[in-house]
């Protein structure tokens, strides 16, 4: 009678209520009879696993780091391939998983989120209540303006408020920096900070990406020479780390218009946007500190992650 209804339901695809009709039973007798199917091995499920989709590396990430998610990018090729990539695979995991009354907080100069938020479609529902930026927005006139677009666009598809930073992300000086947060627009942003459920991060490595280069944020030639005498090997925003992950303190600490290391670090669920074979060391780093707790990256990279 097991392996009659068994067939019945799964190689003939009857529907449990017309199989109990059929035989004369009732509809919950013929659903534990299924279920006593797989007990005995009469019925074995199988999950075949498309080309392209690597769960075995994600979830041997998951493990060996810690993540409460990895997204493994099936891409290779040169930069812009795999930024392309990420872009596409990290639009389709936000689609995804954004299904409203989040309060989001994005890195503004991050041309891998760039990409994703380009890639992305306008949600049916709204996908969260606010986005903030993390860190100043402020920069070069072209650069602030693609800035600006992100988190622009970033709101609008998913039918939300956005906070811009009205200041640069990194300053002269450890003063013109307080004075700045002293503002009551600065102080309502920190407050926002305080209460994310989710930051959208990318991951920077040394010497920085052109894009930040570009922006007029990122450190001076001399201060990358101190982070480097002092071990650092990546950054979010703009909170740099050594190899292990833990924090490289310097005085750029005190110079950043941006969300701190620990209300970062209470963000629950911190997704890091990362690829390429110049930002394994920053990754592995990222990801071993624990300054993000998903990872969407590519194949390439994971492996790397994996390979010692």
């Amino acid at each position: 009678m097991i392996t009659k209804i068994a067939r019945m339901h799964y190689e003939r695809g009857i529907r449990q209520v017309d199989i109990a009709e059929t035989l004369h039973l009732s509809q919950p007798r013929v659903s534990r009879l299924l279920k006593r199917a797989a007990e005995l091995g009469i019925v074995r499920t199988v999950v075949v696993v498309s080309q392209g989709i690597h769960t075995e590396i994600e979830e041997a990430l998951e493990q060996r780091y810690g993540l409460a998610e990895a997204v493994v990018v099936d891409v290779e090729g040169d930069d812009s391939d795999v930024l392309s990539g990420l872009g596409s695979a990290g639009a389709a995991y936000l689609e995804s998983i954004l299904t409203g009354g989040e309060r989001i907080g994005i890195s503004p100069w991050s041309q891998t989120l760039l990409s994703v938020v380009d890639r992305m479609r306008p949600l049916r529902l709204a996908g969260a209540d606010n986005v903030v930026q993390l860190i100043g927005g402020l920069g070069v006139t072209s650069a602030q303006a693609r800035a600006n677009r992100l988190l622009d666009d970033f709101a609008h598809i998913l039918g939300a408020n956005a906070t811009f930073v009205p200041a640069p992300g990194l300053v002269g000086n450890t003063t013109i920096r307080d004075s700045l947060l002293a503002e009551p627009a600065m102080q309502a942003i920190a407050t926002e900070w305080a209460s994310l459920t989710m930051a959208l991060i990318g991951i920077g490595s040394l010497p920085p990406s052109e894009f930040l280069r570009q922006s007029g944020n990122a450190v001076s030639d001399d201060d990358q020479a101190k982070l480097l005498a002092a071990g650092a090997v990546g950054d979010v925003c703009h909170r740099f780390f050594d190899a292990a992950g833990r924090p490289v303190a310097s005085d750029l600490d005190d110079r950043v218009l941006g969300i701190d290391q620990q209300a970062l670090r209470a963000v629950p669920r911190r997704i890091g946007f990362a690829g390429g074979a110049a930002k394994h060391h920053a990754i592995r780093a990222a990801v071993t500190g624990g300054w993000v707790n998903v990872l969407i990256t590519d194949i390439a990279t994971a492996q790397a992650l994996l390979g010692d």
